[in-house]
């Protein structure tokens, strides 16, 4: 003999919890994965931001600052189709064994969990070209740089600056790094150096040599954030802007 229908309905009403859980499985965790899923394809292959850290790339890309990543560039570039050019802004992961490859993790770093970052650089060197750095001066190829884009800094604030980020970032390990005899950059590998070039300033290629292709996280295209900053001198800039490829390098071949 079978239950009414109003008692079955009735009991059901009375025992609502016994349907929340397949809810949750066929709509709210449903939604959450698909949503997670197309966040995870769209980061991966389309596009990203990464967040600043430090002042390696000062005058040009501050501390805290957010950059927009073309994902899709550098999925092209790693099956063939183009490359990056010299004097791009790109993101890098940095080896292992780098000094600074591995920071404490937000929140948790004081339990040990630490994150390996991206470093922001600029390419100097594509594969085959031969590169030297005398007195701070960087040669390409046999031919002398004018790198305006590290100039602006020091226009402003003089050489002697002992307040700065730019000042305060002079770790004592890297300042051996700073002459590099004539290099020959290998197939597959790229020289990147950051454009604070104060002694210290940045941790690049000069100490942990040349990154390969897929350690190289995209093409820096934009600052994103914040919308406004306040530069050396004390004036308000807007923070958005592109990073296009440094004046020095259009001319090379």
């Amino acid at each position: 003999m079978t239950e009414p229908e109003p008692a079955r309905a009735q009991a059901q009403a009375s025992r609502p919890y016994r349907s929340l859980w397949p809810y949750l499985g066929r709509e709210w965790l449903r939604q959450v994965g698909e949503a997670l899923l197309v966040a995870f394809l769209v980061t991966t292959f389309l596009f990203t931001t990464v967040g600043v850290l430090g002042t390696s790339d000062l005058p040009n890309v501050r501390p805290w600052e957010r950059v927009f990543i073309p994902k899709y560039e550098a999925w092209l570039y790693r099956l063939g189709y183009g490359g990056y050019r010299r004097g791009d802004l790109v993101v890098v992961k940095p080896p292992a064994d780098a000094p600074s490859a591995r920071q404490p993790l937000p929140l948790l770093g004081r339990w040990g969990f630490t994150y390996r970052p991206y470093f922001i650089k600029r390419v100097v060197g594509l594969p085959g070209d031969r590169i030297r750095m005398e007195q701070g001066r960087l040669y390409l190829n046999g031919h002398k740089l004018e790198e305006a884009h590290t100039v602006p800094y020091w226009r402003v604030q003089g050489q002697w600056d002992q307040t700065s980020d730019l000042a305060n970032s002079a770790y004592w390990p890297f300042r051996d790094a700073q002459g590099v005899p004539e290099y020959v950059v290998p197939a597959g590998h790229y020289f990147v150096m950051g454009d604070n070039r104060s002694w210290g300033g940045s941790e690049d290629s000069r100490t942990f040599g040349p990154v390969r292709l897929e350690q190289i996280g995209g093409r820096a295209a934009t600052v994103i954030w914040p919308p406004a900053y306040r530069d050396e001198a004390g004036h308000w800039q807007w923070g958005w802007r592109r990073l296009g490829q440094a004046e020095a390098f259009k001319d090379l071949r």
